[in-house]
């Protein structure tokens, strides 16, 4: 019989099978590490923390659709955000993989900026996803869902 816990997720609670933990297979950021829409906190805590080499892969819309790239707003420039995506090369042409995702000589995926990874890499649950092959096959999926 498997373990089964609840987790909090963002606003939600959900139900997860305690034997489904990643593998580090990397599918999922293969597939959805790229071209995500990003949110104001994440950005927030990336300029606080002055992580450059994160902000110059993000491209923001403020308000009146003027773009640029995350390394030039200020705190001031927070309020006229409309739109946050990653990820963005640094001439702001769209990545169609993460710059973070490092393939490691053990054949394991690891984050490159793991201890600030963006809330839609944190919140991700590849066995709660409407997804029919639950994630692209990930191998810490099940048959079925938890």
């Amino acid at each position: 019989m498997t373990n089964k816990e609840y987790i909090q997720l963002s606003n939600r609670s959900i139900l997860v099978s305690s034997d489904q933990s990643c593998t580090q297979c990397g599918r999922c950021c293969e597939k959805w590490g790229w071209g995500q829409k990003g949110v104001i906190e994440d950005i927030i805590l990336w300029m606080l923390a002055n992580r450059q080499d994160i902000l110059q892969h993000v491209s923001i819309t403020l308000t009146g659709k003027k773009r640029c790239n995350g390394r030039d707003i200020s705190p001031r420039d927070l309020a006229d955000i409309t739109r946050i995506d990653y990820w963005v090369d640094l001439d702001g042409r769209v990545l169609t993989y993460c710059p973070f995702f490092l393939r490691a000589d053990d054949g394991k995926v690891y984050c490159k900026i793991h201890d600030t990874k963006p809330k839609v890499c944190i919140g991700f649950t590849p066995w709660n996803e409407g997804i029919r092959d639950y994630a692209l096959n990930c191998p810490a999926c099940r048959n079925t869902a938890p």
